[in-house]
């Protein structure tokens, strides 16, 4: 063993650390390959030392800042997933701009000397909303996703197509950088035996362009979801190692071996610890994998922010359990980009490891505070509703055109009654009001979908439902419709008749603002606020939110994600090129504070008390 690592260190220096190393000519046998049970470069051995970092959750003008600092740590390849519904948020309309720029991404990586590891799906996970599916998808309430569905599959595949046409020109093969795609994901891992669906999906990257880079699947199942033929890598978590790899000689006795995840941390779910893992204990199963000449991705490297409304959920100990927004994930890189012992920790054991001298780990800006961002603007919900759907029977977002946001159910009352009001499949957090009053609240969470109630005629019955994340992981996320899924029942008997307000949200900006508080939640609250300028750009901030109750906060125009007072997350990563040095807009919904609003931001997040176990 000791002599094929010291033959993949002197393949992975010279190809690691060649300052031309994209720009010589491409050999005849280009490409990444299996050869004997081990990883083949251009028909040399190579050890793929990678981290995982997703352009969605970095802001496009700090891409190149974090992949320096991939390099710095000693990384040769970068990870990512490509999310189906950041690029088609309605069917058959693409967006490739911006933020969504995956082919820049990854044609910086190419610039920082860096090859990339491409999982395009179409299924991601990754705590990401409805794990990268478009919520479209669930419209028609019997397409069942990751099947061979027709109403799933034509949609996926022209996706992958579209996809290709971005993607394919930037293979290693073609003078690009994309080294492996990944067939599907942790496929092992939704309870299904299902061949001729994964055999599409291969064909389906195949037909996109996909057809000369190395395909593998990745799982952390018991068993793996793969085909004959391709390479499987395992994911697993700090401690693991070595039951996991024994695991995957079971699954690939020739080789070769990688963690196509190794969990360097976890992430936490609204109303529940802080994950960290120790960084310690990190360097050492990093040192005893990488003597083993094994190959390894780091999940995260740098986790980032789910920003906007894209944080997914998971179910668990039939629990529903919504993620945060901040995908810090205790990675290398924490949220903001800036190293930590867990960074420096893992440098020190690659360059040992390796025998490299590694790049300096370039200097990061210092964060700034600033207090006394007055929301001194507000309007209530109540008096900006939308135009409502009328409908005998309850509907789904879904059901409405809507993704994310709120959706509001009202009912007049035709006569008396009272007794239990209950709610079957509520998908996620219901406020109920009579007659404008809040009575009480019911959350998915907690398994709440009834209280008591009395309603007189005339009365006006209102439940207002937020969506908290569709679930990303497990066969939960086949009916993750939002909104109210099943019926609403006052004594026992179905209530109909409804008027349906639908809440995406989209335009916050623009209501009705007035000056003052607001006196009647939910409420929208609006500020303005200076951030100084230190050289080019604002330095990042942390918004804290104490103060505020359960929304959302936008800045500027971007969404900066959800908040929660149940925390365990207390801030919002503010990115300092999101930000002007005057007139910076701030916008907050908020479904339970009324008032007037003082915030202020932090230099440093507020993630929640750390817990150290790790699942």
């Amino acid at each position: 063993m000791s002599s094929l690592r010291n033959v993949l260190t002197g393949v992975l220096l010279g190809a690691l650390f060649s300052g031309n190393m994209m720009a010589a000519p491409a050999p005849a046998n280009h490409g990444l390959a299996v050869e004997q049970g081990h990883f083949m470069l251009d028909g040399k051995p190579f050890r793929i030392i990678s981290g995982e970092m997703h352009y969605a959750r970095v802001p496009r003008e700090y891409w190149r800042a974090r992949l320096k600092m991939a390099k710095a740590m000693g990384l040769n390849t970068i990870t990512t997933y490509v999310f189906w519904n950041a690029h088609e948020a309605t069917p058959g309309h693409y967006d490739f701009s911006g933020q969504n720029d995956v082919a820049e991404f990854i044609r910086e990586a190419q610039q920082e000397g860096l090859y990339v590891i491409l999982r395009p799906g179409p299924y991601v996970c990754s705590e990401w909303e409805f794990g990268g599916f478009p919520a479209w998808l669930l419209k028609d309430p019997d397409t069942k996703v990751r099947s061979t569905d027709p109403k799933f599959m034509q949609p996926a595949q022209r996706w992958l197509h579209r996809l290709g046409q971005e993607l394919a020109p930037l293979q290693l093969t073609h003078g690009g950088n994309i080294i492996a795609v990944q067939v599907e994901n942790e496929y092992g891992s939704f309870g299904k035996d299902d061949s001729p669906y994964l055999q599409q999906i291969r064909q389906g990257l195949l037909d996109s362009g996909f057809d000369t880079s190395l395909l593998f699947t990745s799982d952390s199942a018991q068993q793996p979801g793969s085909l004959p033929g391709l390479l499987k890598v395992i994911n697993f978590g700090v401690g693991h190692a070595r039951e996991k790899f024994a695991k995957l000689h079971t699954w690939q006795s020739t080789g070769p071996y990688m963690a196509g995840e190794y969990w360097v941390g976890w992430f936490d779910h609204w109303g529940a610890p802080h994950h960290v893992a120790d960084p310690k204990k990190v360097a050492s199963e990093l040192t005893w994998m990488l003597q083993q000449g094994y190959s390894v991705n780091f999940y995260m490297f740098h986790g980032g922010t789910s920003f906007g409304w894209m944080n997914g959920a998971n179910w668990d100990d039939d629990n529903y359990q919504p993620d945060v927004t901040s995908y810090d994930y205790d990675s290398p890189l924490d949220e903001s980009g800036r190293p930590t012992p867990k960074y420096n920790a893992m440098r020190q054991v690659i360059a040992k490891e390796t025998g490299a001298t590694l790049p300096p780990v370039p200097a990061t800006p210092s964060t700034q505070a600033i207090d006394g961002i007055k929301l001194d603007e507000a309007v209530s919900l109540w008096d900006v509703l939308p135009t409502p759907t009328a409908s005998h029977e309850l509907k789904t977002m879904e059901a409405l055109d809507q993704a994310y946001g709120d959706i509001l159910y009202r009912k007049r009352m035709v006569t008396d009654a009272s007794g239990e009001l209950r709610i079957d499949g509520l998908h996620d957090y219901a406020l109920v009001y009579v007659n404008g009053r809040l009575v009480g609240t019911l959350d998915r969470r907690l398994k709440q979908d009834h209280l008591s109630l009395k309603l007189a005629k005339g009365d006006t019955l209102d439940l207002l439902v937020q969506n908290d994340g569709r679930i990303n992981f497990g066969e939960k996320l086949l009916a993750e419709r939002k909104g109210i899924l099943g019926s609403v029942s006052l004594q026992g008997g179905a209530l109909q008749d409804w008027q349906i307000y639908s809440l995406p949200f989209t335009d916050s900006n623009s209501l009705n603002y007035s000056r003052g508080p607001c006196r009647h939640a939910p409420c929208f609250y609006r500020g303005t606020f200076n951030a100084p300028v230190s050289g080019s750009a604002a330095a990042d901030t942390f918004l804290d939110t104490a103060g505020l109750g359960k929304g959302f906060v936008w800045l500027n125009g971007h969404p900066l994600g959800r908040v929660w007072s149940i925390g365990p997350q207390r801030t919002l990563y503010v990115p300092g090129v999101w930000l002007k040095p005057s007139g910076n807009r701030l916008v907050v919904m908020d479904l339970l504070v009324e008032g007037q609003p003082v915030l202020a931001t932090r230099k440093q997040p507020m993630l929640g008390t750390p817990t150290v176990p790790m699942p």
